[in-house]
Formats: C-alpha cells, structure tokens, sequence
C-alpha cells in the first residue's frame, strides 16, 4: 500500500547526491510507490495536540543539479496525513534536535517515527555506547584536566572527542608526552558544557573503521572504512575510503547482543562503528549514514531492506 512520507532532513539543495543515505531512501521510496513530502526540523509547529510542518510534496531523480523537484508547500498534519516520518536532519544534537523529538513524540502512537524519537532522545551516539562496556575501548568521560592526565598516564596515547560530536569533527590524537593535552581541555570545555570522551588510542585504526549497519536489529550490511594519508580519522566525510569487508566473529557478537535492543527501542536503522574488528566505539541513531557505499560493493539494496522493514511495522500500527 502506498505510504506518506514526511522527511525531516536539512535542505535538499546542499546534499551530495552520490553518497547521501536520506537521498537513497527516498529513491528507494519512490520507487516503491510512496508519496514524499520534504521539511526542516525548524518548521514543525504544535497547537491543540496537533503537530504539523510546512512541507513541499518532491520528487527525486538521481540527476546531480537537478536531483529534487518541489512542488507547492502544505500544512501537513504529521499526526493524521503521515504515514512515516523520516527523522533524517543531521546533527549537531543541540537543543533544536532534542526539541523535535519531544514534537514527534506527540504523533509517535499514530504515525511511524524512524528512528523512535525518544530513543533518539535516550540513546545519543557516544552516550548509548556506554551501555556495552564489555565491547568498549578504555574509556573516560570528563571535563577534568587531572582525569584525562592520570587517564592518558595509564594509556600512553588517547583520543579526544566531543561527546556529542558528528562526522568526525573535532577528534584530537595525543602521545605520550601529553603535549597540548591541557590546551585541547581548555579549549573542549570553552566550546562545550558536557563533558569529553577519552579513549586510549587503537593503532588498529589504521586497518579501517568498520560500519555495521543494522536494520530492524539484524545487520544489513558493512564497509569498512579507511583512514586517508596522516589521518586517523575514517569518516567518508573527511577523506576517509571505503572497502568491502566482512563481519568478524566478534562484530557478529556485538551485533547479536545489540540487535534485540535496538529492535525493541524501535531504532529501526542504526549505523554502529567497529575499530579493529573488535572495539565498539559508536551507535549512531540519529542520521546513520554508509548504506550507498555498502550497495555499492555488495551489490545489495539496503533501501529497499529498510522500506519493508518500516511497511511491516506500519502494518503492524494499523493493524
């Protein structure tokens, strides 16, 4: 049956086409015969418990520069003309993010939300992880100079982070002689009011940063993605490359003790990154990203794996 579907995405015009995972599965959804409308999060609106959006009806073509087409916006009550809400607006987690999914949670018995906003809400990236210790390279999380010096002590090499962090953006690398350790506290704690994440580096991150998509808890998919040049960073989005690769026995593991919590959290897609075939460093729930790639080298289509798993729980809500 076709479906409506709301997409909560930042503007169509700045994506790049040929790797963004919110385009595919719109294509994918076209395709299937699902009718898509486009909005920001900043226009979802609330009054009397109803919660809409100014958004354009669009259709999409795998065209680069003419790659969408709007028609004329509309009041779409999410609650009572949406079928599925695609919550796709990439981070920063701010207060923004976090106030749209206190919205959506209002629509979230009637209409599909993907990914559940309050998991969303519950279980940001580098916090959720922190449920698997077992699985975790050491870690700290502080805002403590003292900490991270006693932390980097015992490890030799660390990695700083934003504990809300995307992308990989701002993750710092520092040796054993500490050097400007205590700039790069000064610095996170001017920039940010939570803490930081330090982990003890892993060399093994020269051999790819793995990322394991799960769809409805069971995997779907992997690349693994490799550093560029002088980088320790293997982001795509910061020059990293990706390789097809295969699960290791311990990702299987992380990925079975992991799947039936992200199925019952109604975390239907979530991308979590593996260093080393072994160190689980993400569960990424707000915009997970990799499912091009994946098809590209798997010869899969993880889209339409994602699209059947949303129609079944819709079926199920309707049911």
């Amino acid at each position: 049956m076709p479906l409506t579907v709301a997409v909560q995405m930042d503007p169509l015009d700045a994506i790049n086409i040929a790797g963004d995972s919110t385009f595919a599965l719109m294509l994918s959804a076209q395709a299937r015969g699902h009718r898509l409308f486009h909005y920001a999060a900043e226009d979802l609106n609330y009054r009397d418990r109803r919660v809409w959006a100014k958004a354009h009806p669009v259709t999409v073509q795998r065209v680069e520069g003419d790659h969408f087409r709007f028609g004329d916006p509309v009041s779409l009550d999410l609650g009572e003309q949406a079928d599925v809400v695609l919550m796709r607006q990439d981070p920063p987690f701010d207060l923004g993010y976090i106030t749209a999914t206190h919205l959506l949670d209002r629509i979230a018995e009637r209409t599909l939300v993907v990914n559940d906003p309050a998991s969303v809400r519950n279980a940001p990236e580098k916090v959720f992880v922190l449920d698997y210790p077992q699985f975790m390279p050491p870690t700290l999380v502080t805002r403590s100079l003292d900490e991270a010096r006693a932390f980097l002590a015992e490890h030799k090499e660390v990695v700083i982070k934003p504990l809300h962090g995307n992308g990989g953006k701002a993750i710092f690398k520092v040796g054993s002689d500490g050097a400007n350790l205590s700039a790069l506290i000064e610095v996170f704690n001017t920039a940010w009011r939570e803490p930081h994440m330090i982990q003890a580096f892993l060399p093994s991150v020269a051999e790819g940063d793995k990322r394991i998509v799960l769809v409805d808890g069971e995997v779907a998919g992997a690349i693994n993605r490799i550093p560029g040049a002088g980088e320790i960073r293997s982001n795509l989005a910061v020059g990293g490359s990706a390789a097809k690769t295969e699960l290791t026995a311990r990702e299987q593991e992380i990925c079975d003790v992991l799947g039936p919590e992200l199925k019952k959290r109604g975390l239907l897609f979530v991308g979590i990154d593996v260093i080393g075939g072994e160190w689980l460093t993400e569960i990424n729930v707000t915009s997970p990203t990799g499912i091009v790639a994946i098809d590209k080298f798997n010869g899969s289509d993880t889209g339409a794996v994602i699209w059947q798993a949303i129609e079944r729980r819709v079926a199920a809500m309707a049911g």
